[in-house]
């Protein structure tokens, strides 16, 4: 049988690099990982285009595949995997599980954003990588593009995890999205797992994360661990 291969989707600000500690970490699983370049992240490109590229991810690595979405980037997940017949599996990493219909801006209670761009915030460092290796945290945090501001206004149009089953990440020391608040999100998912780390497990603990994934994305029952 063949694994599912595993696609990486990256949250505000960041892009794929963030990902590459945990895909050398899987390679070593024996799986095959991939992630993609959100627009939003560095470009104008809003919500509904950072979810048509994972739409074209999905239909590249035509064969079966699990999702990941971290932070933001949990909303396009959610709509590019609906309706798809690729996806076995869709993972939220401290990320966002919404509904159809709403936006991130609308979700967080955030304000109008006047300008086209959010700048990365001044204290990074400590916001997403409080557990990193400093020199590597410093490195990230330089690595950071400014977000478009229409990817938190545009509002979802699907929702994969309605039919697709679904696992959530619990990061127990995030600082960006309070524990509190992913646990009330990840009581829409089909099973919930917890790591102890930071928002950027990818970076503090990526071979933990690696075999998280690895159990999850090839675990079908949805028993709430």
């Amino acid at each position: 049988m063949h694994l599912p291969d595993i696609l990486l989707v990256h949250g505000a600000w960041h892009g794929s690099w963030c990902w590459e500690l945990v895909t050398a970490e899987l390679r070593r699983l024996g799986r095959t990982a991939h992630a993609v370049d959100l627009p939003s992240s560095g470009s104008p490109a809003g919500l509904h285009e950072d979810a048509e590229v994972i739409r074209h991810a999905i239909a590249a690595i035509d064969r079966p595949v699990a999702v990941v979405g971290h932070s933001y980037g949990g909303f396009p997940v959610t709509e590019a995997t609906a309706g798809s017949a690729f996806v076995t599996r869709v993972v939220y990493l401290a990320a966002w599980v919404p509904e159809a219909g709403t936006s991130i801006s609308e979700a967080a209670g955030m304000p109008e954003f006047e300008a086209e761009f959010v700048p990365p915030p001044p204290d990074a460092v400590a916001r997403f990588y409080d557990d990193v290796d400093p020199v590597l945290a410093e490195r990230a945090a330089a690595m950071l593009r400014p977000q478009s501001a229409r990817s938190a206004t545009d509002r979802l149009r699907g929702a994969g995890w309605l039919t697709i089953p679904s696992t959530y990440l619990v990061c127990d020391n995030d600082k960006t999205m309070p524990p509190a608040s992913q646990e009330e999100m990840a009581a829409r998912a089909s099973s919930v797992h917890h790591l102890p780390s930071s928002h950027s497990p990818f970076l503090s603990v990526p071979a933990d994360l690696a075999a998280l994934l690895d159990q999850v994305t090839l675990d079908q029952a949805r028993v709430r661990s």
